[in-house]
């Protein structure tokens, strides 16, 4: 389970900004949304099941989720996937003198195996200044490692539960410890590093789970029928769907006009590409209204691009449940109806649903769902740019405001902040002969 995380300039705190997942010490109007949205891990942690984050257009929001994106795949692959020479890819805030030259800061709290872990790291892009790691197997935080690049000095301090002694002496400067212990089968680095990949989800755009949509689909997966009821429940008019791979030859029929350069090159070069084909089946009825066969409708082609996300999405929504998984979600209202993100919502928070304590961290504009018939205070985050350009981020909860209040039409007027300040339009647009 995801506890915390927080991103910033290390050495100047007034830029680091912390995103948590902790149920705060409050009560909501109707007592079954706490029974709902939150779940207790022990007698003194409990945590949300949802959380909701809004803001103006370029205010920040989803800089958290590539942050978070960067993180996990510079945690799994930096030992692996990159050579010595490479710049690491971090971007520092390029709006202040005092922090343009500083490192990023990353750092994570979660839950494995039943313990609190808190792992982060600070990086330029030239090196890893700093990586840490604790947990607290009782009840004190206990140090596993901590790094420090000091004077020109890389300096390790291990713990013997580590069992990593050795491995610091390969470690890159520019990779991080934890990623070279992993590769190294250091059991704790291997167990957090497989949480990360198996238990924490991420998706920025629908380019981000095309890869994941015919596996999830595909005749044999264990959750298929429940990805398709999931589907049909969602007022598709969709039947089926099938998955079937084919070939594309260099002799075959002419490509389509929007087939991209790199698949034109894969087929050139090779003479063949394995494609695959995924089908939507819908009833087709006569004049009078009754049902007389099944049609195919090509996904990509025939269906909206709303319903395309829906079948995108729907496999990955399932397994998120199935397992208990984090799922972060960027963009999460685009393309769809917002009775369509209110029922995903739903099932989020819900006991009967989500018995596996699922956490789904969405980032998005509809204010339909600013309700305090859906959510929590605390479950309730804003972004916004100060006056130079940088991002706080802060939640519903630090309001003194009533558990009846109007949490959408509030924030529409403002008084929350996280809203576009338009400029009079009509300056620009208005008749100039009026």
């Amino acid at each position: 389970m995801l506890i915390e995380f927080s991103i910033g300039n290390y050495r100047s705190f007034k830029d680091k900004v912390t995103f948590s997942m902790v149920a705060a010490n409050i009560v909501a109007k109707d007592p079954k949304i706490d029974e709902n949205n939150t779940f207790a891990v022990d007698d003194k942690l409990t945590l949300l099941k949802s959380a909701a984050i809004y803001g103006a257009n370029a205010s920040g929001k989803s800089n958290l989720a590539k942050a978070i994106s960067f993180m996990k795949w510079f945690m799994i692959n930096s030992s692996k996937e990159t050579q010595s020479t490479e710049e690491i890819g971090v971007e520092p805030f390029r709006l202040s003198t005092e922090t343009e030259t500083e490192p990023s800061l990353f750092e994570i709290v979660f839950l494995l195996d039943g313990k609190k872990y808190r792992y982060g790291f600070e990086a330029t892009q030239q090196r890893v200044i700093s990586e840490w790691l604790f947990y607290v197997p009782n009840k004190r935080e206990t140090r596993i490692f901590e790094r420090n690049f000091e004077e020109s000095t890389e300096i390790f301090n291990i713990s013997k539960i580590f069992k990593g002694g050795g491995i610091d002496s390969k470690t890159r400067h520019n990779a991080l410890f934890l990623s070279v212990a992993a590769q190294f089968n250091v059991e704790i680095a291997e167990k957090i590093l497989d949480w990360l990949t198996r238990k924490l989800k991420i998706i920025s755009g629908l380019d981000d789970i095309s890869d994941y949509t015919v596996s999830y689909l595909a005749e044999g997966n264990d959750n298929r029928s429940d990805i398709i009821q999931l589907i049909k429940k969602l007022d598709l008019g969709i039947r089926e769907i099938t998955v079937k791979e084919t070939e594309i030859r260099l002799n075959s029929l002419p490509l389509p006009e929007d087939t991209s350069e790199e698949l034109k090159k894969m087929i050139v070069k090779s003479g063949i590409v394995k494609a695959t084909l995924i089908k939507t089946v819908h009833q087709k009825f006569d004049s009078q209204g009754n049902h007389i066969s099944l049609e195919l409708f090509d996904l990509y082609e025939h269906e909206s691009e709303g319903t395309q996300k829906i079948v995108s999405i729907a496999g990955i929504l399932v397994d998120t449940f199935k397992n208990g998984d984090v799922l972060i979600f960027d963009e999460f209202d685009a393309r769809l109806h917002p009775l369509i993100t209110k029922a995903i919502v739903e099932i989020f928070n819900s006991q009967e649903t989500n018995y596996n304590n699922a956490q789904l961290i969405f980032i998005t504009h509809d204010t339909n769902l600013l309700s305090n018939k859906l959510f929590r205070r605390d479950q309730i985050w804003f972004t916004e740019k100060n006056k130079y350009g940088a991002t706080d981020l802060y939640s519903l909860v630090e309001y003194p405001i009533r558990n009846d209040a109007s949490f959408e039409n509030d924030y529409i007027q403002g008084k929350y902040g996280a809203i576009p300040f338009i400029g009079n339009l009509s300056q620009i647009l208005g008749n100039p002969d009026a």
